[in-house]
């Protein structure tokens, strides 16, 4: 077997160069329009918890950030709080889907989400430079909620302090973003009675990117997207309109359900697109915001059409 020689190896070399400018040069186009932009992104999920994956997204969301964009990050932590829950012997219950939240799991679940949870997420992200801020949805009143019932046989059921956002005040992000700060929020809201409420993630992500007239949101889930004709098919709906989502909605699975009402939700308040993406993918975000293809499933403004455009894509 001959030796490759050196005039081979530097076109080799020179070649791998150019395909890395080539894939910056296309990426110019979205530079250019989302420079400056808000972009709100739900974490959780497999995401939250692969370490692979932790640091992948904490590298994406700073490359936003170099990139000229405004990344705000929202976080629950369904796995995390549940571990907790058990390490204390507090029973983990679900009504209607809901998680059942006592007094007791109350304090469990901020301890988890604001002492934990969000405490990585800062961290990680720090270690490329001083950027992220952690808040909870308490704090500054960013967000207030109600309580929440859950429906059973048409009746509504008491499911403890899990909240029902009704106000967003957006001053304390929108301070740390013209700081240059990157926001990392925690999904626990105050009541106006005096009480702490657990909110669901994707709902509180919906309310602060229509606060803050973000350009974008952005849900990481663990599945490709929406699925055109789940269980049958593994096709994954590339765009539709809030009308084509709204639907839909009835018949999602429940774990799909408070996503898409998220985008649904996002999009009917002003955001210009909002996006569900495979989390378990290294570098959707960037996949998503920087490449003509995008991935995953984009929902636009009726009577947009569902189709991917230049306006809507990614």
């Amino acid at each position: 077997m001959s030796a490759i020689t050196p005039g081979a190896e530097m076109r080799k070399n020179r070649a791998g160069v150019m395909t890395k400018a080539e894939t910056l040069i296309k990426a110019l186009p979205w530079l250019e329009r989302f420079h400056g932009r808000t972009v709100v992104i739900k974490y959780g999920g497999h995401a939250m918890t692969d370490e692979a994956l932790r640091h992948s997204f904490a590298e994406d969301v700073v490359f936003l950030r170099y990139a000229g964009l405004r990344p705000v990050i929202v976080h629950g932590g369904g796995p995390q709080i549940n571990a907790a829950l058990d390490r204390n012997g507090i029973e983990s219950s679900f009504t209607a889907g809901l998680r059942v939240t006592t007094p007791e799991a109350m304090e469990v679940v901020r301890m988890v989400l604001t002492g934990q949870v969000q405490r990585d997420v800062v961290g990680l992200i720090n270690r490329h430079g001083p950027f992220a801020l952690g808040m909870s949805g308490e704090d500054a009143n960013l967000l207030t909620a109600e309580r929440k019932h859950a429906v059973v046989d048409g009746e509504p059921v008491d499911i403890g302090q899990v909240g029902e956002i009704v106000e967003v005040q957006a001053g304390a992000v929108r301070a740390m973003l013209d700081d240059g700060r990157i926001p990392v929020v925690s999904s626990i809201a105050r009541g106006d009675d005096g009480e702490v409420y657990n909110v669901n993630a994707d709902t509180a992500a919906a309310a602060i990117a229509v606060a803050i007239d973000a350009a974008k949101l952005v849900v990481l889930t663990d599945v490709e997207g929406l699925y055109a004709d789940w269980p049958d098919s593994d096709d994954v709906i590339d765009s539709l309109t809030t009308d084509e989502l709204a639907e839909l909605l009835p018949g999602l699975s429940a774990g799909m359900v408070p996503k898409m009402e998220a985008c649904l939700t996002a999009v009917r308040g002003g955001v210009p697109q909002a996006h569900v993406l495979d989390g378990r993918v290294l570098h959707s975000l960037l996949l998503e915001i920087f490449t003509d293809e995008g991935i995953g499933t984009m929902v636009l403004p009726s009577p947009a059409g569902a189709a991917r455009t230049e306006e809507g894509n990614a």
